[in-house]
């Protein structure tokens, strides 16, 4: 190929991949890490991205030349010229790729290594999903609808469910993994910067699945130690058994500050109670919790665990009927 030609495929190579860096760069394809793991996640997205981008340029060029430099002529109804293999050619294109996957492969491997890597003292947090909320589970036994960690500080996260299939995910800690029932799948988080992040179920779970969410607050050691040591929700101790079981996730209530619409309305339980006429509120609000099924309000379909008669201690179960009847309309 003479030498013109070559100056020529370089150029558009060039053009090729200064279209492909501005899209590369320009759109913030990434959420800005918050944590170590997000980091070297990232970093072989760009690793990856950089030889996409070259061999899509090197790829592009070579069409691109072919059909503006050997095009047939409108006139032109001859045969082609026969072309014969180039085994010194076969043998790069070959040769590259294969050392390109294997970079590729490494890196990938050294980040994964890394990842799962816990230390010798991270925090524990136990992770429960189920249609349609999230418990977290801490080492003193307490549980919350949301997760608190501290900041510069491994925190593994065992992730199990109770009912069906979920995924946990935070987009700005990177990492993914399914909430299988039976089985208890680990995750290792280090974040790097405080904030409130959310937390979102990114398998399709049932008709809740879109409200299934929660959030991640990423703390000084100093303010995780304190969490640790107080409670983590303040108000009425029924708020806290409706936070910790996900209620909001399903349900409406101003004064928990949930705006769930899978479920009924518990702002307007009263409604609900005299409509379906099973004797006084706080009966009607304990049976819908413990047997959900004994009365659907009219709109809704009961997709409604029948788990929590069981999985709420008696006196949390009170604490809870006493506090939505308080707040009911």
């Amino acid at each position: 190929m003479r030498r013109g030609s070559l100056i020529q495929l370089a150029a558009i190579a060039v053009v090729a991949a200064a279209v492909c860096t501005v899209v590369a760069l320009w759109v913030p394809w990434l959420p800005d890490p918050a944590g170590k793991e997000a980091q070297r996640i990232d970093f072989v997205y760009w690793f990856t991205t950089v030889i996409a981008i070259a061999v899509f340029s090197v790829v592009a060029a070579v069409i691109v030349f072919s059909i503006w430099k050997f095009r047939a002529r409108p006139d032109d109804d001859s045969d082609g010229p026969p072309i014969h293999g180039h085994t010194a050619l076969e043998i790069v294109w070959t040769a590259i790729p294969a050392v390109l996957v294997t970079a590729i492969s490494i890196v990938s491997a050294v980040v994964l290594a890394q990842n799962s890597n816990a230390g010798s003292d991270p925090v524990h947090i136990s992770v429960l999903a189920r249609q349609f909320a999230w418990q977290f589970t801490y080492s003193n036994g307490k549980s919350y609808g949301y997760l608190e960690v501290p900041l510069g500080r491994k925190t593994q996260l065992d992730i199990t469910s109770t009912d069906v299939i979920h995924s946990f995910w935070v987009p700005q800690l990177s990492q993914k993994q399914d909430a299988v029932p039976g089985q208890h799948n680990k995750i290792v988080i280090t974040p790097i910067r405080t904030g409130t992040f959310p937390v979102i179920c990114t398998e399709l779970c049932g008709l809740g699945h879109s409200l299934m969410r929660s959030h991640v607050n990423i703390v000084s050691q100093a303010d995780f130690a304190k969490f640790l040591k107080g409670s983590a929700t303040t108000g009425p101790p029924g708020l806290a058994v409706f936070q910790q079981n996900g209620c909001g996730g399903c349900h409406t209530l101003k004064a928990a500050g949930s705006t769930g619409t899978t479920g009924p309305d518990l702002d307007k339980l009263k409604q609900y109670a005299a409509q379906a006429n099973r004797g006084t509120l706080a009966a009607f609000i304990k049976e819908s919790i413990v047997n959900p099924g004994a009365y659907v309000q009219p709109g809704y379909q009961n997709v409604m665990p029948t788990i929590f008669g069981t999985q709420i201690p008696a006196d949390k179960l009170n604490q809870l009927v006493q506090y939505l009847a308080q707040n009911a309309k």
